[in-house]
């Protein structure tokens, strides 16, 4: 059975924060491996960056394109930040934030492209985001691909929970994904 690993990078990444010494991709990615009962086909990773050129995320997305024993070997997607501008309700004070611009399009269009070109029967997606919905609902009942889903309990939206044919909960791999 073909697997391919998706990833919403800022979800991870709000997982990791959430752990005192953060999780490790290569170590996560073993334990879907595992999890998997083989290797994965292809991993990949979406994300957003602000600035492209900056030294320490150039190396870190040198070192998740790196193949094992080194990286995770994963395929890098990144796009960029927007602006938001923002006003508060209570006290109307205006600020401004960046925020993803087109993550999410893209990991649903990189789901169904692949399952329609035949790529993969089983994808593992780690992201929590109910807005995924409707192209799980249509990969699993019109394409008839196996979906894992691969997240923490505190953000898996039970409107993805409700059509995972197995959920990998991020909170039961522990010390075995920590940095």
């Amino acid at each position: 059975m073909k697997t391919v690993w998706i990833v919403d990078a800022a979800y991870l990444y709000n997982f990791g924060r959430s752990r005192p010494n953060g999780f490790d991709y290569l170590k996560l990615k073993n334990e879907l491996v595992k999890a998997n009962g083989g290797p994965l086909y292809e991993s990949y990773y979406l994300n957003s960056t602000g600035d492209p050129n900056a030294e320490a995320q150039n190396a870190f997305h040198t070192w998740i394109k790196s193949a094992p024993p080194k990286g995770p070997q994963m395929r890098v997607q990144l796009y960029k930040l927007k602006e938001q501008h923002n006003q508060c309700p209570s006290c109307g004070t205006r600020f401004d934030r960046t925020v993803q611009k087109g993550v999410d399009v893209a990991i649903a269009t990189l789901m169904i492209k692949l399952a329609a070109q035949g790529i993969y029967d089983r994808v593992i997606l780690s992201a929590g985001d109910g807005d995924f919905e409707d192209a799980i609902s249509y990969l699993k009942s019109d394409l008839h691909k196996e979906v894992w889903l691969n997240g923490a309990q505190a953000t898996l939206s039970a409107d993805l929970q409700c059509y995972a044919d197995r959920v990998l909960w991020l909170d039961d791999m522990g010390s075995s994904i920590d940095r």
